[in-house]
């Protein structure tokens, strides 16, 4: 017996065949692999790279008193002169503070209503009605500012203004209202009719993401007793998410971007400046309206630097998540 063990512990073990790992494909093999699609993408990068890179050669003459007529290279530099005069302006404290409220108010209020347009539409089940209410929200994305700026004013116009009209009915008000005119109304002028144009075409990318749940989750929900409720709030909610994540930090990223045209096209009259003058309005009305060139690249690159550095930090944070862009 004690030489039969021997025997076999002597035996040699069974050599495992090893199966060779795929060789991974470079980069060329890859672009290669699909130049279809990447001939595609082509014209759109082109794009990119000459209205949005190309230009970047500009942001030179903000630390420099550029005139008309002289080159880039050829005007005096002055270092950080421009940033320097904005950050003491008299001005820097009022325009910052408007950015900053109407771009949080933007993004507390219009960010989320897609999201919850999406979701109960998701819950309409008569599809004609869900059609019906789709058509009459994408519609004002598809309308430029001025169409729908003077929709706005038409509505809440003193002289036969809709809005005035009903109000005096109800009794609610004496004599009619000049809204447009009066600086404690435009904040909420602003954000309600930033979240009228763009509720409807924002919510196709979530409802294209819910589409995407697979059904038979719900049909088990169901059958555990979990409401509807219960259900977006579990199943359709996570499932969401990674959409919800990148879109969120897009909108981060463009914090100081309080708007441009929606502002121009309601702050008409110059009793809103106080509420009214964000960055990119202050960049035309004092850097190019009186020919500051250089100034107005100042104040324009400070914005980029400061959207770039909150884009980061919002991808840091989502990327402990597993959603972030990069």
């Amino acid at each position: 017996m004690a030489r039969l063990s021997t025997d076999r512990e002597m035996q040699p073990e069974p050599v495992m065949p090893q199966v060779p790992y795929p060789r991974r494909k470079s980069g060329l093999e890859r672009f290669i692999r699909q130049i279809d699609l990447q001939l595609m993408v082509l014209p759109a990068l082109a794009l990119i790279f000459v209205f949005s890179y190309i230009p970047m050669y500009g942001v030179l003459i903000a630390f420099q008193d550029y005139k008309i007529g002289h080159s880039f290279t050829g005007s005096p530099w002055v270092g950080w002169k421009h940033f320097a005069y904005f950050f003491n302006s008299p001005d820097f404290y009022t325009v910052m503070r408007n950015t900053i409220v109407i771009s949080l108010l933007k993004f507390l209020i219009g960010f989320p209503a897609p999201i919850l347009l999406a979701l109960m539409l998701n819950e309409v089940r008569k599809m004609v009605f869900k059609r019906v209410v789709q058509t009459i929200t994408y519609l004002p994305h598809f309308m430029s500012w001025v169409i729908l700026g003077g929709l706005v004013a038409s509505m809440l116009a003193t002289d036969n203004g809709s809005l005035n009209m009903l109000l005096e009915r109800l009794n609610l008000i004496q004599e009619p209202i000049n809204f447009l005119s009066l600086p404690e109304y435009f904040w909420t002028i602003l954000i309600t009719t930033n979240v009228w144009k763009e509720i409807g075409f924002g919510s196709i990318v979530y409802l294209a993401a819910i589409a995407g749940v697979d059904p038979h989750t719900y049909e088990a929900a169901s059958i555990d007793g979990a409401s509807r409720f219960k259900q977006i709030y579990l199943i359709t909610l996570p499932s969401i998410m990674p959409v919800i994540s990148i879109f969120m930090i897009l909108a981060i990223g463009n914090l100081l971007s309080a708007g441009f045209e929606d502002i121009l096209v309601l702050a008409v009259n110059p009793a809103l400046r106080d509420v009214s003058d964000v960055i990119d309005t202050y960049v035309i009305r004092v850097g190019i309206n009186n020919y500051r060139y250089s100034y107005a690249t100042a104040v324009g690159l400070f914005k980029a630097v400061v959207s770039v550095g909150l884009l980061t930090i919002a991808n840091y944070v989502a990327r402990r998540s597993g959603n972030s862009l990069w």
